[in-house]
């Protein structure tokens, strides 16, 4: 009797104990159900955790971190940034899919299994899915951050009533390539999206070449200079130039431009055309000649370069081979000694037909402010063998070296004063300067034209200056220095 009594009781604690086995098996399996539709532990979307979330809780907060601003800061500015603004667009349902794959693709079974045993189901990360456009990216940057709040480089100004720039303030640049960088990897972070751009920074402009030229006619009409001037000047980089003329403070027409006498500065124009009709291989007779053409000045021996060109038409040539290279107002109408004849009647150009001003230019010999520089700036392009209407004009008789052959001769001039006398010592100055007395002994005429080789850039200059009463040196001669130094500044002016 107490045996079966005993089994009784054991059959019933058997049955209890599956019961309740099957019991916690069936709420497990229910709750590992339940569990199973929402995405597992240890899983997270684009780096944001998604662990027992559903997929519309999923959907949702996904949304909230990748559509909230980005912080910009760029120049002590702070700017925040919808991401749709610029083109930012998460793809939620490519990601959820790719969720709901890893959560549906393993085995209930061998999933419920872990679930009783507790054990943590590996980490999964979905990697973030989303569009960026570049092109509205750096649209924003360009429209709405770096023409707001870059700094422009604040150019070098003149210091008033000198001949001296102060010097400008550098600029400061978005670099909108490393911006474009910077703000994706943003957009794409769930936690970092506080981005600093970065910038370049760009050097102080020179001042522009109008501030330059309203410069140098300052200095014309503030010196003691009231005769006329002609100043022409050539950016030998860039090509811009800067013309005008002044007569007694007043500003007047270049055009056409103006004739002034040619004086000594026409020895350019002689040598040129002699190593155009014969060569630039000279003996040393020939080279001691034009030596003392362009370097002394003597007119003896300009005669000589002349006679070798045509002993009877040599001015003609030389003025019919300024006329090929397009200079129209220069010419040359006779040999330098005294009592030499004209060789023809008195060219009539442009510059001396006009009525409304005149230099009272030499009959033999003229040119204008704006040719002789041309004539120069040629010279220049033809000894760099880029161009010029020499090499145009006469392809097979000028070569470079041709050219740095007369530029070398023109830099045997040392007077040390007119354009020389504006530049820093040892500068190199090829020039010819000029003056020359009229029949009653005043000199009224004072030029100088040369080519300025200085660090900051090369330029040509040709000034010309004549006084219906006398040309005083030591008014026009600190005059023409002044207007070089400027320039010179003005091409070496100080950047920060």
């Amino acid at each position: 009797m107490r045996n079966r009594n005993t089994n009784i009781i054991l059959r019933a604690v058997s049955i209890l104990f599956l019961t309740a086995a099957l019991v916690l098996s069936i709420v497990s399996l229910i709750s590992y159900s339940r569990q199973r539709n929402n995405y597992p532990a240890s899983m997270n979307i684009a780096g944001v955790p998604v662990s027992g979330l559903t997929p519309a809780e999923a959907s949702q907060r996904l949304l909230e971190v990748y559509t909230s601003p980005i912080e910009i800061q760029y120049n002590n500015a702070v700017i925040h940034i919808d991401p749709a603004v610029i083109g930012f667009q998460p793809d939620v349902e490519t990601m959820l899919a790719a969720a709901d794959l890893t959560r549906t693709g393993t085995s209930f079974w061998g999933g419920f299994w872990d679930y009783l045993w507790n054990r943590t189901p590996p980490e999964t990360t979905i990697p973030l899915s989303a569009k960026i456009s570049d092109e509205r990216l750096r649209a924003y940057l360009q429209n709405e951050i770096a023409s707001r709040y870059d700094l422009p480089p604040a150019p070098a100004v003149p210091v008033p009533g000198s001949t001296s720039f102060l010097a400008g303030e550098p600029g400061q640049t978005l670099d909108i390539d490393r911006a474009v960088l910077l703000i994706s990897d943003a957009l794409r972070s769930p936690t970092n999206r506080s981005v600093a751009l970065t910038f370049t920074r760009s050097t102080a402009a020179r001042p522009t070449i109008d501030t330059l030229s309203i410069l140098l006619k300052q200095i014309v009409t503030v010196s003691d200079f009231d005769g006329l001037i002609g100043l022409y000047m050539a950016d030998l980089q860039t090509g811009q130039e800067i013309h005008f003329a002044i007569n007694n403070k007043q500003e007047i027409s270049v055009d056409p431009d103006i004739a002034f006498s040619a004086s000594s500065t026409i020895k350019v124009a002689i040598v040129a055309s002699y190593l155009i009709n014969y060569g630039s291989n000279l003996d040393a007779a020939t080279t001691d000649i034009i030596s003392r053409v362009l370097g002394k000045s003597d007119n003896f021996a300009t005669d000589l370069v002349l006679e070798k060109i045509n002993a009877a038409i040599g001015p003609l040539i030389v003025t019919q081979d300024m006329k090929a290279i397009g200079l129209n107002n220069t010419f040359l109408n006779g040999f330098f000694a005294l009592g030499s004849p004209p060789l023809s009647p008195r060219p009539v150009t442009p510059g001396n037909s006009r009525t409304d001003i005149s230099s009272d230019p030499d009959p033999y010999s003229q040119t204008t402010p704006s040719e002789m520089g041309a004539l120069l700036a040629d010279l220049y392009q033809c000894s760099k063998n880029s161009g010029g209407a020499l090499i145009a004009a006469f392809p097979d008789k000028v070569s470079p070296a041709t050219c740095q052959l007369l530029i070398d001769f023109m830099a045997q001039d040392k007077l040390g004063s007119l354009i020389q006398g504006g530049v820093p010592d040892g500068t190199l100055v090829p020039h010819k300067h000029g003056y020359v007395p009229a029949s009653d002994g005043i000199v009224r005429d004072t030029s100088d034209a040369g080519i300025v080789y200085t660090p900051g850039g090369n330029f040509v200059l040709s000034i010309y200056t004549y006084h219906p009463v006398t040309n005083i040196w030591d008014i026009t001669n600190p005059l023409i220095g002044n207007l070089t130094k400027a320039i010179y500044n003005y091409f070496n002016v100080s950047v920060e």
